[in-house]
């Protein structure tokens, strides 16, 4: 039988070690579905409940392997639909390749069903690689670069193949003109700076006596190195989200996450440093730096077109993080002064002590922070955490310390709503030996992630580690956008757009053959959470949560939080006269040991 274009597709994603493809069923790829048939399913199909999960999953799979992620979807709504995932992956840096399909090539620019100007709508979100495969000999070219682009500008590129196409017996390019033939592989590099600009670094980090270190998603690969460069410096490092899971947060001196989601000690280095050092990030919030003309800086990126964004750095260096270090390192000289580090590493002792009294504020049924602060000590060595967007990326980001081989992310720079179960999904096909926990709100749950449980329990039987577990934040509240609206606009909550039903999540889960129980007092936190860690399938956590308990800021004052909260009060609800009674207790209960200073944090 003579090889179609849809076999041979197939058959290159397998040479280039492509295991897994997301997608959705449609016509637009039957041509593909039928040689899927014929490759006894290799790369495997996995099937999700929407093309945006397929999308999310491959996002999640990416980040968590390492390995180029790849979804699939039909011409016109389908391939519309993946788009909110491939923006996240573009924005968050992760190797990804779109394969969508389209009306024949004789319907094109008729107005037929389906028909989307794919090449446009594409356009910007794989604007490194977009390419409609027309004839056969295009291929291997087009996919092969795709592929390499992906990995190589760690971006989205996209495959549109149109359906006629897909049916097309596949000629391969011959030696000859405008034939374009392509070879597999993309070899493995390491791009270091020049050693002129590394003395000119060298020269910035020896003079400073407070030296301050932010590392993103790009130091994960130079963990020992930046150990070795914090204990050189005295330093204290900070960690971007991205890169919560790049240096363990048991280490005395890692202040944990940095911005409005992070820590008080990340903002407190920030605001008296004297020389700022961040590596492999592109942590955007420069509120958060050290003022314009406090610190003296340096960068360090891979990426050219990523450097010397967010600070005055006096030095860029376009290079890899572990050898641009490793070339560092030997330069750089000893501080003998360990004073700033010893108070770096008080503060961040003190910061601990007041998570834990956060975690035990009574709150009505239950405080939030104290469901992701009870599950620090229970996180097994090997796990992988997703988190959502919304209040739980702020309990992920100041609770939970992510130490050894333990993985973590969420959805960084676009902070979309509802990656938490699918990424969780990607991870567990990344990854079926290892436990896989995804902390969710409510309203993601509702959006997309109890679909999404769908497909946990259609493929739960191929993870030899059985276990992903679903924590669901129930406070029947949008609550992340509504303490947005009183912080920034000291507006009381909108019923209308901030109000969602309660769901049994628990049950539904055991309906559909998974497991679950709901939690509604604080007594039954921890075990609740060993019940699901020794779980033999998914397993959801339907904790009732307090919407009252406010995402603080780390540089909030207590007169900027009773504010926020007093915008509660102008409703007449009952839970407004409760939470007049006891705010201002709970609000000095969060900020233990604190003392208000104007504008600096209280």
């Amino acid at each position: 039988m003579a090889t179609k274009v849809s076999d041979y597709i197939l058959e290159r994603l397998r040479a280039w070690d492509v295991t897994h493809v997301f997608a959705y069923a449609g016509d637009g790829i039957n041509g593909l579905l039928a040689a899927w048939g014929r490759a006894d399913d290799r790369p495997r199909f996995i099937q999700s409940r929407h093309e945006e999960m397929s999308a999310l999953q491959a996002v999640g799979y990416a980040k968590f392997s390492g390995k180029v992620g790849v979804c699939a979807a039909t011409s016109g709504p389908g391939a519309i639909h993946l788009l909110n995932g491939l923006y996240d992956a573009k924005l968050d840096h992760v190797p990804l390749v779109a394969i969508v399909g389209q009306t024949n090539r004789s319907a094109m620019g008729g107005s037929y069903q389906q028909e989307v100007d794919l090449a446009s709508l594409y356009k910007d979100v794989a604007s490194d690689y977009c390419e409609t495969v027309t004839v056969p000999e295009q291929l291997p070219n087009v996919l092969d670069r795709a592929v390499r682009t992906a990995y190589a500008r760690r971006t989205v590129t996209a495959v549109i193949v149109p359906a006629d196409v897909q049916e097309l017996e596949h000629t391969p390019p011959q030696h000859a003109f405008k034939m374009v033939p392509s070879s597999l592989g993309i070899g493995s590099y390491a791009p270091v700076p020049a050693d002129e600009d590394l003395e000119r670094a060298a020269e910035v980090l020896n003079s400073g006596e407070k030296v301050a270190v932010l590392i993103g998603q790009g130091a994960r690969g130079a963990r020992a190195e930046v150990e070795r460069l914090a204990d050189v410096l005295g330093a204290g490092v900070a960690k971007a989200l991205l890169g919560k899971d790049a240096l363990s947060d048991d280490l005395p001196y890692v202040t944990g996450s940095i911005g409005l989601l992070g820590t008080r000690p990340s903002y407190e280095m920030m605001r008296d440093c004297d020389t700022l050092l961040m590596i492999g990030s592109s942590f955007p919030y420069t509120q958060f730096m050290p003022e314009l003309d406090q610190a003296r800086g340096v960068q360090i990126d891979i990426d050219p077109h990523m450097i010397g964004l967010r600070y005055p750095f006096e030095v860029n260096l376009v290079g890899d993080s572990r050898e641009t270090l490793r070339r560092l390192l030997p330069r750089l000289h000893r501080k003998e002064s360990r004073a700033w580090r010893d108070e770096i590493e008080m503060n961040v002792a003190r910061w601990w002590e007041v998570m834990q009294r956060r975690a035990t504020v009574d709150a009505d049924p239950v405080n939030p922070e104290y469901v992701v602060h009870a599950l620090d000590g229970l996180l097994p060595d090997d796990v992988i955490v997703t988190a959502d967007s919304g209040s739980a990326a702020n309990w992920y980001a100041r609770h939970l310390r992510l130490r050894g081989r333990m993985r973590g992310s969420l959805s960084g720079t676009l902070a979309t709503m509802g990656p938490g179960v699918p990424y969780a999904i990607g991870a567990k096909f990344a990854h079926p030996d290892r436990p896989a926990i995804a902390l969710v709100g409510d309203g993601a749950m509702q959006m997309n992630g109890m679909m999404e449980m769908v497909t946990a329990a259609k493929y739960r039987h191929e993870w030899s580690d059985p276990r992903l577990v679903v924590a669901v934040l129930n406070n029947q509240d949008l609550n992340q956008v509504t303490w947005e609206m009183r912080a920034m606009s000291g507006a009381p909550q909108f019923e209308e757009s901030q109000h969602i039903p309660d769901l049994p999540y628990a049950e539904i889960a055991r309906r559909i053959g998974l497991d679950g129980v709901r939690v509604e007092k604080p007594k039954h936190v921890e075990a609740a959470w060993k019940q699901a860690l020794a779980a033999d399938r998914p397993f959801v956590i339907d904790f009732l949560t307090d919407p009252a308990v406010p995402p603080v800021p780390p540089h909030a004052s207590l007169d900027q939080i009773e504010a926020a909260a007093a915008a509660i009060w102008h409703g007449d609800s009952d839970r407004a006269s409760v939470l007049r009674q006891g705010f201002k207790a709970k609000v000095q209960e969060l900020l233990p040991g604190t003392r208000h200073r104007g504008d600096r944090p209280g």
